[in-house]
């Protein structure tokens, strides 16, 4: 890789740790390229992007963003997994690790907050910004269906009570 190729590079990382809520390093130990392929394969489709990148150039990507405190963590053969939903990276790498040992999950960062191992399974337990935002739709449409249905109620016991007599006066 020459210098031409190293700077773009640097951008590009640069670029995407300015545009991502949650940063997640991995470590890979000796997985296959069909492991590989998986993984790729649910981190899209979790909506996150997974890069194996050269240490010393994701060190100079990360120096002027929120995420300068994880380079601590870019040693050994390591792979950045990055989202913008806080969670979605997380959660696709963790589950994945659940199923093989050939991944160590480093640590990482959410923006400025550095996190160790723990804190990445951590954040991988919490619901994603998705299930979130239903949860909150739910929370506000289930009072307006309970107005609808107290207010209807009375209107259908009439009813009955009507029908009632009807089929008594019959």
């Amino acid at each position: 890789m020459d210098r031409s190729q190293k700077a773009d590079t640097v951008a590009q990382l640069s670029a995407v740790f300015n545009e991502v809520g949650v940063v997640v390093i991995t470590r890979n130990l000796g997985m296959t390229v069909a492991q590989s392929t998986e993984l790729r394969g649910k981190i899209r489709d979790a909506g996150a992007s997974y890069k194996v990148a050269k240490n010393r150039l994701a060190k100079l990507a990360i120096a002027d963003t929120d995420y300068a405190g994880i380079g601590d963590f870019l040693t050994g053969p390591t792979a950045i997994a990055t989202s913008v939903d806080p969670v979605a990276a997380a959660k696709a790498v963790v589950d994945f690790a659940k199923t093989t040992d050939k991944i160590e999950i480093v640590g990482g960062a959410m923006g400025s907050q550095v996190l160790n191992a723990e804190g990445i399974k951590a954040l991988a337990s919490m619901p994603s910004l998705d299930e979130l935002r239903a949860k909150l739709i739910g929370l506000v449409q289930a009072p307006a269906t309970k107005i609808a249905q107290l207010s209807t109620a009375p209107a259908a016991k009439l009813a009955r009570v009507f029908a009632a007599y009807a089929d008594k006066a019959a």
